[in-house]
């Protein structure tokens, strides 16, 4: 056991190299293959973490290039192990989405390692290498691989993503000549103090904030957003919203609130602002689009508004919080992460079913789906009912706790992000009365219901949503001290 979390990041490089030499016939096999042993890995990773103890487990640490303070230091906590496992979950769910050839899955794989060096890296050199090799898979993706005006969106991404790193080094680099060290324990316990002083706090502060920020993306950060989901293949979008967008939210987390708590307490209204915007404006923009693929995308921003809302609540509100708001948010938080990760897949995966029968995804181009395709409906109502909150599936805890931890803390803002679920449930309302109710539109006549190898796909996934509806308490049990750890260093 003790180099697990090593192998979880070799394996899928290890199969990139597998899948490039390969047959292409063979490709997409071999990839799923080599997903099926890190879904192994992730699970024994599981088993084998203590979820009682508090701090890193597993780690691993070996000099590296200590002539720059870099170390290869890799460990998991709760929100880490959360995260390994969505990236095990979604990674083989997108693979199972569509075909592909040799370079699209070695592409992939190469994106599932950088995923888990990020979510397990605990010194900034080696986080930022990986956090940066995700960057070039997605952005080959969605350039080669993609839809319409793919070359104009894959720019976009990359142009948006590179320069929020390049601020992010920059901030790193001034943190690093101040205290000498890259180690995020180390910087955390600093951080309560101070990293830095005066206008230097500000510029480390903005840049880690601008690099993050993108990468969620929080309002106005998101424009590159809907143009790389919507021309992204299928595969690729459900990965992209359903883990690289976690990056920035575990980046929040990780970096920005334990190393400046007292700069976030002073512009706190503010963040709390950008996160409300990023709710309601964007199911607002969900509302307005013709475009499936661009209506989910949307949805995905508004869904992880609700991440920086509890996140900003916790440690930006002026108000003094009881413990027990700052942990049912900080709870709601992490569920949420999970939760839409799976959610928002799934909508992907939909959609993409849908243009597959039809070659077109505008909401305009169906209807009266339910008297063809009725086991389609209904699995995609489940979805869709999972995103907008209902009781009784997964999307519906992590939303309440957020909800019940921030009108504790910041009464007024969450009052206004309310408005993005009342929009939310117009948005799918409406997207469910146009596709599957009605007359059956006469391009709709020779659809053909799921097919059993897209049941084999759908099933697992939405028992998952059933299960963490009904009996949340084994995702909860993973991460439950590390929130009461943050609780206390937020605090």
């Amino acid at each position: 056991m003790a180099h697990i979390i090593t192998a979880l990041i070799l394996i899928p490089l290890a199969g990139a190299l597998f899948v490039s030499a390969a047959r292409p016939n063979y490709s997409r096999g071999i990839a799923l293959g080599f997903n099926a042993f890190t879904s192994i890995l992730g699970l024994t990773l599981w088993r084998t973490f203590d979820a009682t103890a508090a701090g890193l487990q597993l780690t691993e640490r070996h000099a590296w290039i200590p002539a720059i303070g870099a170390e290869y230091l890799v460990g998991v906590d709760g929100l880490s192990l959360l995260l390994v496992l969505l990236t095990s979950l979604v990674v083989p769910f997108a693979f199972l989405a569509q075909r592909s050839g040799r370079g699209f899955c070695a592409l992939m794989l190469i994106m599932q390692s950088a995923l888990y060096g990020t979510f397990t890296a605990q010194n900034f050199v080696l986080w930022f290498l990986f956090y940066e090799m995700s960057l070039v898979p997605a952005f080959l993706l969605i350039k080669i691989w993609g839809g319409e005006n793919r070359d104009r969106a894959a720019t976009k991404f990359f142009v948006y993503t590179f320069l929020g790193s390049v601020a992010m080094l920059l901030s790193f680099l001034g943190i690093y000549f101040a205290k000498g060290t890259f180690d995020f324990g180390t910087l955390a316990v600093l951080g309560k103090s101070g990293l830095l002083t005066g206008k230097l706090a500000w510029l480390g502060f903005a840049g880690i904030f601008l690099g993050l920020a993108v990468k969620v993306p929080l309002f106005p950060f998101h424009t590159w957003l809907p143009d790389a989901y919507e021309t992204a293949p299928t595969g690729v979008s459900m990965v992209l919203t359903g883990v690289l967008s976690k990056m920035g939210v575990y980046g929040f987390v990780r970096l920005l609130l334990p190393f400046f708590p007292n700069q976030i307490k002073i512009i706190g209204p503010w963040l709390l602002a950008l996160a409300v915007c990023s709710i309601v404006f964007a199911s607002l923009a969900a509302w307005a689009q013709r475009d499936l693929k661009r209506m989910v995308a949307y949805l995905s921003i508004n869904h992880l508004g609700y991440c920086m809302l509890g996140l900003f609540a916790v440690t930006a509100s002026p108000v003094v919080a009881a413990k027990i708001d700052m942990q049912a948010a900080l709870s709601g938080v992490f569920m949420q992460i999970f939760n839409h990760g799976i959610t928002a897949a799934a909508l992907f995966y939909y959609v993409g079913l849908l243009e597959q029968r039809r070659g077109l995804r505008g909401i305009d181009n169906f209807g009266g789906l339910m008297q063809r395709t009725p086991l389609l409906c209904g699995w995609m109502s489940v979805a869709m009912f999972s995103s907008l909150g209902l009781p009784g599936l997964n999307g519906f805890i992590g939303e309440f706790l957020i909800f019940k931890g921030s009108f504790a803390i910041a009464a007024s803002f969450t009052a206004v992000a309310v408005i993005g679920l009342f929009v939310t449930a117009i948005v799918f309302a409406r997207a469910m009365q146009a596709l599957f109710s009605g007359s059956l539109a006469e391009s709709c006549s020779a659809f053909p219901d799921l097919f059993r190898s897209e049941k084999l796909v759908i099933v697992p996934v939405t028992l998952l949503m059933f299960a963490i509806g009904i009996a949340p308490q084994f995702i909860f049990n993973i991460f439950n001290t590390t929130v009461v750890q943050m609780t206390r260093l937020f605090a």
